[in-house]
């Protein structure tokens, strides 16, 4: 057959087909409407459900969308109140023990101290501590030796852990860094600076006005250096570099003077990244406040969390100076505070670093015992033409007065007598220091470098 033989016989067959549904429709015409849902009933029917549907807030018949009418279907109130607090901000617990003690920070989720929250721990087996100034720190002392565990509890607003933390508090004090302290160190944004950074130089007030604020490059087997702060400004590192500064002590940082926060000098990193860079060998020193033992600990973790990223050649000084007698730390006597330096210069030295204590010549002779701390360097701030202090230093601060090219402030002037090879260049870690010292050439009676 050919195609259009074909398509004729399909189409009749078609027909024929269309013609019988009509006559079989035409015979039922009741039936056919009920199939297609087009009879009166149906639809008085299918009304009738819906009605049903929202008086009952049910669901009948094929209107699936009829619960969006149902003001009561959705419930409008959270079954669930336990879910509110996972909306909240996650905080965590940091517990740290220098002797007989535990400090437990709460810190949030990018390690910085959540303040402003009046927390409570609990101390299985001794009690519950809040935070009762919210600083985001609980300090309990005087405990005893042993495995202590510790947990937070629930507070609105913030999601807790559900674990407990365990730590063991020693008896004795161990002077080794801790590891923890970078979540104590604030900048000078989170105190007020002229309550806090207080020292006061006593080289300055005992000065005789025979010092000579000159440099002073011919000076035997001396190096010149200078000392610097956040007081000095931003400076110019290549051009105090060419001026022929051989070293550079820089503040790191201070313990407030009366609230006891320890803070970050806001130049320190500049200056010590400065100084590196010109290829001026760097020492550091921080101005301390402590009050015993744990607080020195604090102290010195602090100045290693800051240095042990750098190449320290000189070494790491305590600055001991009074606030201004108005100083938590101006009370105590030479005996307390000669243990409380020898906490921090020992953590010091644990790390591996070259240590000493920066003092006037009055201080040392009256503040501290220096026979205690006499296997340290001693770095004498006495403004004279020549040193009144009779006993051995390392390092002589001669003037505040100096002036430097590349610093726009007056700046003090240094002269070191230590043996000091910077040409040996450690790798950054742990053990931090990189040079070498000779102590027993580096002793320099009264009389400067004679």
């Amino acid at each position: 057959m050919d195609s259009k033989k074909i398509r004729r016989a399909l189409f009749a067959m078609v027909a024929v087909f269309i013609a019988i549904v009509g006559v079989i429709a035409a015979a039922n015409p009741e039936q056919v409407k009920q199939k297609l849902g087009l009879s009166q009933e149906d639809q008085i029917e299918q009304t009738a459900l819906i009605e049903e549907a929202e008086t009952n807030g049910g669901q009948r018949g094929n209107n699936l969308s009829a619960f969006l009418q149902d003001e009561t279907f959705f419930d409008p109130e959270v079954r669930f109140k336990s879910i509110e607090t996972f909306s909240g901000r996650n905080v965590f617990l940091i517990v740290s023990s220098v002797a007989k003690d535990l400090r437990v920070m709460v810190v949030d989720s990018v390690g910085k101290l959540v303040t402003g929250t009046a927390f409570t721990i609990t101390i299985q087996g001794v009690g519950e501590y809040t935070d009762t100034d919210k600083d985001g720190v609980i300090y309990i002392d005087g405990l005893r030796s042993g495995e202590y565990s510790v947990s937070l509890k629930e507070e609105e607003g913030f999601i807790v852990p559900n674990t407990i933390t365990s730590i063991q508090v020693r008896q004795e004090i161990e002077y080794r860094v801790l590891d923890d302290i970078e979540y104590l160190i604030l900048t000078e944004d989170d105190i007020d600076p002229e309550k806090e950074d207080k020292a006061v130089n006593g080289a300055e007030e005992a000065a005789d006005g025979s010092e000579n604020t000159q440099l002073q490059f011919a000076s035997g087997n001396a190096k010149l250096g200078i000392d610097v702060s956040k007081w000095n400004k931003t400076i110019d590192w290549k051009q105090v570099k060419d001026e022929g500064i051989e070293f550079a002590i820089i503040r790191c940082g201070y313990r407030g003077a009366t609230n006891g926060a320890l803070v970050l000098d806001p130049m320190y990193e500049k200056n010590i990244r400065g100084a590196i860079e010109a290829g001026i060998p760097v020492g550091v020193y921080f101005f301390t406040q402590a009050v015993d033992e744990v607080e020195a600990v604090e102290e010195a973790s602090m100045v290693i969390s800051l240095i042990e990223e750098y190449d320290v050649d000189y070494p790491v000084f305590l600055d001991s100076e009074s606030a201004g007698g108005r100083g938590r730390a101006d009370g105590l006597d030479a005996e307390e505070r000669t243990k409380i330096h020898k906490a921090f210069l020992e953590t010091i030295a644990s790390a591996g670093y070259e240590t000493g204590i920066y003092a006037s010549r009055n201080w040392l002779k009256d503040e501290v015992n220096m026979t205690e701390l006499s296997e340290y360097k001693t770095w004498l701030a006495e403004y004279a033409d020549i040193p009144a202090y009779d006993e051995y230093y390392h390092m002589w601060q001669y003037t505040s007065k100096g002036t430097v090219s590349g610093i726009e402030t007056r700046v003090d002037l240094n002269l070191c007598y230590m043996n000091i090879d910077t040409s040996i260049n450690h790798a950054k870690g742990a053990a931090g220091y990189s040079g070498v010292i000779d102590g027993d050439s580096g002793n320099v009676p009264i009389g400067g470098d004679d």
